[in-house]
């Protein structure tokens, strides 16, 4: 049988069935290597490189994923879990595909294809904490649902009647119903292993350490054990994309932002929403803190704290999580306790129960942030065949999926939809 053949049978059980009933249901020859031979190969086995290993296979496209580590072993594995934005909107911009369209690619990975990731769509409440927050968001609030965004200020007593731990002494809340949850290692997992369903080859434990353009077109991809050549080339490294890019002679400006999280025991479940603040929101709009070697809105900037970020949620397995500080401190992953204690006051403001709660475990992982803040996805046109999906900041599991299906898309059709004008990677990746 052809390995065309192969596909298209892939591809007509994928369609027709949930993905877990088809992964029974495929010869397991199938799912063996056949060449490191390939039309397209990704680096990268996060969300983003996953998702768009996952649409160019449903395309019909030949695909190896090359992951050096585990699959959602990095970022893509380790953050909050929290997805979405405010809907789509009355003319919707990158930042509503993004977040609303990977909303209905995360209904479509638990519904359709039965995968468990643990989605729900739960909705947001984001803490207001003072009288200037509150009027400043009064008017943010009415500006946004004039655009079509469904968002809502609610007074605390509100807020409390849909999320009973939240703080009653707080000025108020914003709550966003289509903002969701899942759980970031299943997801990530469920979008390489509905690629390999759809036919593309997902190879971990391969780590790049050289890039070569071949003088007949496309690219030799060496890694510490193997060789792999392609035509299209996909890079999908995340926080990682520098020195990926200093292989190829480029420089790429996205760099390594450290945020650290932490977690409790198993409780019973006690928060229903995934919860935020708008202390930082607020400080970033009056100044984002950026320059030419520092990307915008962090907590930190020279070592010296200039605001405080929150996120969390409690997980299914009854874990309460939250995270939030924002730090350039180049591959550091090792957490600060001291920034942890002020993120476990942070939340406390808003979730009082927290306080009381001893924390079980933390943890720190490496965002990509671009020097401008605007993710960077597309074309590389210094480069024949060359494309990339990062720079997504530290919503990278929220929008990795839909990320990761316009760069497939882009790449299958060759034409560039006018939505991802904005992430062009003209605009920033230059000569080394």
């Amino acid at each position: 049988m052809t390995d065309k053949k192969i596909n298209k049978i892939r591809r007509r059980v994928i369609t027709g069935l949930g993905a877990v009933a088809a992964s029974s249901l495929l010869p397991r020859r199938l799912s063996a290597q056949r060449s490191n031979d390939t039309d397209v190969l990704i680096i990268g086995g996060g969300i983003a490189g996953s998702s768009t290993a996952f649409h160019l296979a449903e395309q019909g496209r030949d695909v190896i994923l090359l992951e050096r580590g585990d699959i959602a072993s990095e970022a893509s594995g380790q953050n909050m879990g929290g997805l979405g934005g405010s809907g789509w909107g009355n003319n919707p911009d990158l930042l509503s595909y993004l977040t609303a369209g990977s909303v209905e690619i995360f209904k479509r990975m638990q519904i359709d294809m039965d995968y468990d990731i643990e989605f729900r769509l739960s909705g947001t409440l984001t803490a207001i904490h003072s009288d200037a927050q509150y009027e400043f968001y009064q008017d943010d609030v009415a500006s946004q649902r004039n655009n079509g965004y469904e968002i809502e200020l609610l007074s605390a007593r509100e807020a409390r009647a849909i999320e009973p731990e939240a703080n009653g002494a707080l000025p108020g809340y914003m709550y966003r119903p289509q903002r969701g949850q899942a759980d970031p290692v299943k997801t990530t997992r469920a979008f390489a292993h509905a690629a390999q369903i759809a036919g593309a080859t997902v190879n971990t434990g391969q780590n790049v350490v050289s890039i070569t353009p071949m003088s007949a077109g496309g690219y030799l991809i060496q890694t510490e054990s193997t060789e792999f050549r392609c035509q299209t080339l996909v890079l999908a490294t995340g926080a990682w994309c520098g020195p990926v890019g200093e292989m190829l002679g480029l420089r790429i400006p996205i760099v390594p932002v450290r945020g650290q999280m932490w977690a409790t025991e198993s409780l019973p479940m006690r928060i229903m929403h995934t919860i935020g603040s708008t202390i930082s929101s607020y400080a970033w709009s009056k100044d984002n803190g950026s320059d030419n070697v520092t990307p915008p809105n962090l907590t930190h900037k020279n070592g010296r704290r200039n605001t405080r970020h929150l996120y969390g949620r409690q997980s299914k397995n009854g874990e309460i999580i939250f995270g939030g500080d924002r730090e350039s401190l180049g591959y550091n992953t090792t957490p600060n306790p001291a920034g942890i204690e002020v993120n476990r006051d942070h939340a406390a403001e808003v979730i009082p129960l927290v306080a009381s709660l001893p924390i079980a475990r933390t943890w720190a992982g490496l965002m990509p942030f671009s020097l401008d803040g605007a993710p960077v996805i597309g074309k590389i046109p210094i480069r024949d065949n060359l494309f990339i999906v990062s720079g997504m900041a530290s919503s990278g599991f929220g929008r990795g999926p839909m990320a990761g299906k316009l760069a497939a898309d882009y790449i299958h059709s060759g034409n560039m939809t006018h939505v991802l004008a904005e992430s062009d990677p003209a605009r920033c990746v230059t000569e080394k």
